[in-house]
């Protein structure tokens, strides 16, 4: 299996666990009411999986995002190269509009 693949699954599950832990701690501590909604519904347990499966999607796709970021900061920490283009300073340049 590539090394992406493996990485990107792995970011995935740190994402559902942040997740699960994450709406366990909605839940226990009643926020919003969420523990009596969810317990006083027939329909709580599918809540539940939802809540768990839509904030897994976005915990995941946020993790994924900063360990794809900071992949190239791992190799070196040093910011005082001096790669890129140089910044100059230009005076703007005037700009003819005909009105017709």
């Amino acid at each position: 299996m590539p090394k992406l693949v493996k990485l990107y699954i792995q970011q995935i599950a740190i994402g559902f666990a942040l997740s699960a832990i994450f709406t366990a701690i909605l839940v226990w501590f009643d926020v919003a009411g969420l523990k009596r909604l969810l317990l006083g519904s027939s329909d709580g347990i599918l809540g539940l999986f939802l809540i768990f499966f839509f904030n897994g999607l976005v915990f995941a796709g946020v993790q994924f995002a900063i360990r794809i970021m900071r992949m190239g900061h791992e190799k070196d920490d040093d910011d005082d190269d001096d790669r890129g283009m140089p910044v100059r300073a230009h005076d703007p340049a005037p700009v003819r509009i005909s009105i017709r």
